[in-house]
Formats: C-alpha cells, sequence, structure tokens
C-alpha cells in the first residue's frame, strides 16, 4: 500500500502547510502549472515525485517534466496530465488516446476546481484535485490523499486551506 498526496496548480507556492502533509506520504504527484522548480526540488528531498509540466511552465520544467506521466503502481494504471477536461468533457486528443489506452485513474489539472468524478463510459476513476497555490480565481487551496493498493483507491481525503 502507498500513501499518494496528490497536488496541482501550486504557481510557485510551497509552504509549510503543503511541506507537513508531504511528510506523511508515501509519494507525490503533482498535475501541472509548477510555476517554479523550487517547489518540486523541495519535494524531492521529501519523497519521490511523479510530475508533468503545465501551461505556465516554462523551458526547465519541460525539460525536466513530461507532458503526460503514464504509469502502473500497486495494480493501477495512472495517467497524470495537465489539461485534459472531464468525463464526456475530455480534451478531443486525451478523449481519442483515452479509447486506446484506458487507464483506471486519469488526473488532470488546470482548471483549479476540485473534481472526483466516475467516468463510467470509460471504466475510469478522474480526479482534479484543484489548486494548491495562492494564484488564480479559487477561494480555497485544495489538494488529495490517498492510498492505492492491490488494485483500489481507498481512504480518499480532501485537504483544505483558506486562501
Amino acid at each position: 500500500m502507498k500513501k499518494i498526496l496528490l497536488l496541482s496548480d501550486t504557481h510557485g507556492y510551497m509552504g509549510e502547510d503543503i511541506l507537513k502533509h508531504i511528510r506523511s506520504c508515501d509519494e507525490v504527484w503533482h498535475a501541472g502549472d509548477i510555476g517554479d522548480l523550487k517547489v518540486t526540488d523541495a519535494i524531492k528531498k521529501l519523497k519521490p515525485l511523479r510530475a508533468v509540466y503545465g501551461n505556465i511552465d516554462g523551458a526547465e520544467a519541460r525539460s525536466e517534466f513530461p507532458l503526460h506521466q503514464k504509469f502502473k503502481i500497486e495494480g493501477i494504471e495512472v495517467w497524470i496530465t495537465h489539461i485534459g477536461g472531464y468525463p464526456n468533457r475530455y480534451s478531443k486528443n486525451i478523449r481519442e488516446a483515452i479509447k486506446d489506452e484506458c487507464p483506471d485513474l486519469f488526473i488532470s489539472g488546470h482548471s483549479h476546481i476540485l473534481k472526483v468524478m466516475q467516468d463510467r463510459k470509460f471504466d475510469l476513476l478522474h480526479m482534479n484535485p484543484g489548486a494548491i497555490g495562492k494564484h488564480g480565481f479559487h477561494k480555497v487551496r485544495t489538494m488529495l490523499r490517498f492510498c492505492v493498493a492491490n488494485g483500489k483507491i481507498k481512504q480518499l481525503e480532501v485537504i483544505e486551506f483558506k486562501r
């Protein structure tokens, strides 16, 4: 079993409020719009990191992180990207790719809106952790914590902070 902290849209912010949760997990997954590599450097000092770059990220982040992360962990096929859309509203290129290589868990960021939704058409779980950074229109900063074990996602929690 692995405990995962899922975050997105840090936009260069990394504070003790996030770091304390990083310390309590096994891995951190970042769904893009890192904003400053100091964010990912701080994470990597504490825990293994899987991350993708987002639309605000420059050449340095794009050279270190891919547009898509696809991997298998604890029996779950995972796909992380920054701009992917939602069930019944995936971006065209994502929708076509999901048809060919459907993950169990599809993660995107970008919208700054926390959503966890079952996609019955493709039989996958979609997660967007919202935004944990301090830039953007969101009024509440959010991230997700959950466990993966034996092909299942368990103990899903929303972590919230006022802006």
